[in-house]
């Protein structure tokens, strides 16, 4: 008799019409789509620990070790070349649905409906073509959130099986998530220590929220753990937020700034200043709560300088060819901006980039060559329009 949660996922997949003999599987995704989950999808700041910890014995083991979104679909894979070969050939590959609809009973895809670790072997599985591999799965959780990101998977010949394989992709997938909540704790921590003298001169209900909305600091009442925060938020305008009202939000570096019940209806102005006349590019941005200086990276300064440039915006490909000459990159620009906003404050809206609501950038720049070491089109053309040395 099969095992309770292998027989309860045999009558789901048979009631899913899933062919044991291996029907046509979905469509892979496309290498970029898959590039831009792994680069800027919620599991980013995992999959370096993950790959770290896993795929030198995935590798001496003979196995493969899988990173999953929650639609199943693999994002990333490593671990012995020989078994990367096999796993090709049953299109076990990145981009491709490893879900129970698409693959049948198998550890991910149990893994994904039961939220537990699982381990499926040999004839457990349901497809027969996969009933010679070994598997072993755990969930990979939302440290701040607690919601399903997706899955870590062991995987290889069924000769390969470990009777510790499942206690160490769950161990391993812990570990992961216990570093991302550290890393988010420290830049919260970051973030209070801003957001004390910004709201210190605030009078009414305010508060200073992380970007996925964890409050870091409340003035005026008390303030809830977190705030749904809507996914086009640019800091203009005045958003209704989830249990707060009418607010006003300004960027501030690694988050947001909102005020609650602003009766007057004001707009917020944000003038920021680029500037490029020192040795280190930095960026000086005034706002109604204050003034503040963060120095740049070479590569987020080609961003603010090319979006300087173009009133109306920039789509994923113009910025492409303006920083890498090669309107493909698309994938590389989205992760940037995602980091500049991540980094500096929110001051850019998408769709396309540009200078959000209310936002004004003023460039100032070198007497002598402007950001020397630069190659980025919109570098040069700014370097060629400037007269002198620059």
């Amino acid at each position: 008799m099969p095992r309770p949660l292998i027989d309860a996922s045999w009558r789901r997949v048979a009631a899913a019409g899933v062919d044991p003999g291996g029907g046509p599987a979905p469509a892979v995704l496309p290498d970029a789509e898959v590039a831009r989950r792994v680069v800027a999808g919620p599991l980013a700041p995992m999959i370096p620990v993950l790959r770290e910890r896993l795929e030198p014995v995935a590798r001496a083991c003979g196995q493969l070790v899988v990173v999953t979104g929650t639609d199943g679909r693999v994002l990333w894979q490593g671990g012995a070349p020989e078994v990367r070969r096999r796993a090709d050939g049953l299109g076990f590959v990145p981009g491709a649905a490893w879900d129970e609809p698409a693959v049948g009973t198998n550890a991910i895809g149990t893994c994904l409906v039961l939220g537990t670790p699982v381990g499926v072997h040999g004839g457990e599985h349901y497809v027969d073509g996969h009933q010679q591999w070994t598997c072993a799965a755990a969930p990979l959780r939302d440290p701040v959130g607690g919601g399903l990101l997706g899955v870590v998977d062991l995987s290889g010949p069924a000769r390969t099986a470990h009777p510790g394989a499942l206690a160490l992709v769950s161990a391993v997938a812990a570990l992961a998530e216990h570093e991302v909540r550290a890393a988010h704790d420290r830049t919260l921590e970051q973030l209070r220590r801003l957001a004390g003298p910004l709201l210190a001169r605030l009078d009414g209900r305010a508060l200073v929220l992380a970007p996925d909305g964890t409050t870091a600091a409340v003035t005026g009442f008390t303030g809830p753990a977190r705030v749904a925060l809507p996914a086009d938020l640019d800091g203009g305008g005045r958003p209704v937020l989830a249990g707060l009202g009418p607010c006003r939000v300004e960027p501030v570096p690694g988050g947001w700034l909102v005020r609650v019940d602003d009766e007057d209806g004001a707009g917020v102005a944000t003038h920021a200043v680029l500037d490029l006349s020192g040795d280190r590019p930095r960026l000086q941005v005034s706002a109604g709560s204050g003034s503040w200086t963060d120095v740049l990276g070479l590569r987020h300064a080609e961003i603010l300088l090319a979006v300087a440039g173009a009133p109306g915006g920039r789509t994923a490909a113009e910025l492409a060819e303006d920083l890498f000459a090669d309107p493909s990159r698309t994938v590389t620009v989205r992760a940037e901006v995602s980091r500049l906003r991540r980094a500096v404050g929110p001051l850019l809206a998408t769709r396309p980039y540009r200078l959000a609501e209310g936002v004004t950038l003023e460039v100032r720049w070198p007497v002598g060559p402007l950001l020397p070491g630069s190659v980025a089109p919109a570098v040069l053309r700014a370097r060629a329009a400037r007269p002198g040395p620059g």
